[in-house]
């Protein structure tokens, strides 16, 4: 698989200039008069997104215009160069030095290098030819770990569940730890009983054995600072269980585990960047699955925590395993505890698919994430953990209901739920839809990472590194 690069400067490289829409004609008086003419005809206003390339007397492309919008388009839109780069013949380009305002160097060429993306596992694709040579005064090989951190999410989520049980999950996270001198240890079917995650097991062992059964991977990397523990929904397909879901939603249950594919994107920025910290990842992995040993509505279940859960509905399994992951979790005390699923519906209704709705009681965590995901174009919303919704959540013969009825505030009684397990843990939780529904600008349609390049611009602040 490629990885994504910037390409080595060159005296070939074609000039692009970059021309906000309040300022193109200004940029064009000053051009000679045959891109001026040429700039009229093609329409060439500086609109966000435009592209227009321009032609020597030989019919070379010797520069190339982009246009950079209005404020208001930018609001509408983001990664314009993205924009550009997907309608550029092949070649090599190099951005002018002059930009205009507002102009973020690192999230354009980062835009840029995401729309060089190709999931090209089963069929072959065309790779862009459009190559960017590293723009003057960004932190190169920065931009180039987090648009790998990004494509390895995307393979991740893209890969259908065939090929990416629970046991290929655990090989793309031995994979990730190998590469970064990470320790890696795996808790296996059975053994899950033997060690106390109940829940893992039973959402899980349906599924059967080998590489289908249930497990709880590990992954510890660093050896002073902070700590850090990130916990990854891994359900690497979801039916619903006997709650079986209707064909039409069960379609892209394959990124169901995109919990766990952003979480690994988010450690492979931290250890490439050797951000000064002790991580700790722990994926439960399953198969919510039917056969004879599936879970039933109706079951009351006992948690690693020791808090008794009735299953209202099997289809609401994610937050089953990740309360064991996150007891475990929280008997190590770290400084900080994320967690990151494709958890409810109710999200996607309340913030749609492209805003990572989040939960935290830290102001402070709060409003470091919300200024880093503006700068990194990231676009994540805070969500309320609302104390007074609690009782939603207890249900008469157990101390917690995974499902409760009545369908209103779904994304929030999940994120109660899951900070049941927390032990009063400076918490943070996302409920990601991990998934592009359309062919956007830097967002190719299909598995996508929400929210961590948001949290690894955040963390710095968040834990004093």
């Amino acid at each position: 698989m490629p990885t994504p690069s910037f390409a080595l400067p060159s005296d070939q490289a074609i000039a692009v200039h970059v021309v906000s829409a309040d300022h193109c004609e200004e940029f064009l008086v000053g051009q000679p008069e045959a891109v001026r003419n040429w700039a009229q005809v093609q329409g060439f206003t500086g609109g966000w997104g435009q592209c227009l390339t321009i032609a020597n007397t030989e019919g070379h492309i010797e520069r190339a215009l982009v246009g950079f919008g209005t404020a208001a388009q930018r609001k509408r839109q983001r990664f314009a160069l993205a924009a550009a780069a997907e309608k550029l013949p092949a070649g090599t380009y190099a951005l002018t030095d002059t930009l205009p305002e507002g102009f973020d160097l690192e999230t354009e060429a980062f835009g840029w290098l995401m729309s060089q993306y190709r999931f090209d596992r089963y069929k072959s694709c065309t790779p862009s030819g459009a190559q960017l040579v590293a723009p003057n005064g960004i932190e190169v090989a920065t931009v180039e770990a987090l648009a790998a951190a990004e494509w390895l999410t995307r393979d991740l989520i893209n890969t259908p569940a065939e090929d990416m049980g629970p046991g290929a999950l655990q090989q793309a996270v031995e994979t990730l730890g190998e590469t970064h001198g990470a320790t890696v240890k795996t808790i296996t079917g059975e053994d899950l009983l033997t060690q106390n995650f109940p829940l893992i097991h039973t959402v899980g062992r349906a599924a059967g054995d080998g590489n289908r059964a249930p497990r709880l991977v590990e992954m510890l990397w660093g050896s002073s600072g902070p700590t850090l523990t990130l916990v990854g929904k891994g359900v690497c397909f979801d039916t619903g269980g006997l709650n079986l879901k209707p064909g039409g939603s069960m379609g892209l249950m394959k990124k169901d585990m995109g919990g766990a594919a952003n979480v690994l994107g988010l450690a492979s920025m931290i250890m490439t960047a050797k951000l000064p910290l002790r991580l700790r990842v722990l994926i439960p992995a399953a198969e919510n699955a039917v056969s004879g040993p599936a879970f039933r509505p109706g079951d009351v279940l006992t948690s690693r925590k020791g808090l008794t859960v009735e299953v209202n509905n099997t289809d609401a399994e994610g937050r089953l395993v990740l309360a064991d992951a996150l007891a475990l979790a929280t008997e190590d005390k770290p400084d900080l505890l994320i967690s990151m699923a494709t958890l409810t519906g109710a999200a996607r209704v309340a913030v749609g698919a492209d805003l990572a709705p989040f939960y935290t009681d830290d102001e402070g965590d709060a409003a470091a994430l919300s200024k880093s995901a503006t700068e990194m174009a990231d676009p994540v919303w805070r969500m309320p953990f609302h104390a007074p919704y609690e009782a939603q959540i207890e249900p008469s013969i157990a101390d917690l209901d995974n499902a409760p009825s009545g369908g209103f505030a779904g994304s929030i009684t999940a994120a109660l739920f899951l900070r049941r397990f927390t032990d009063e843990a400076r918490y943070m939780h996302f409920d990601i839809y991990g998934w592009c529904q359309s062919n956007q600008p830097a967002r190719r349609k299909g598995g996508v990472g929400q929210g961590t390049r948001a949290l690894f611009a955040a963390l710095p602040d968040m834990l004093n590194l």
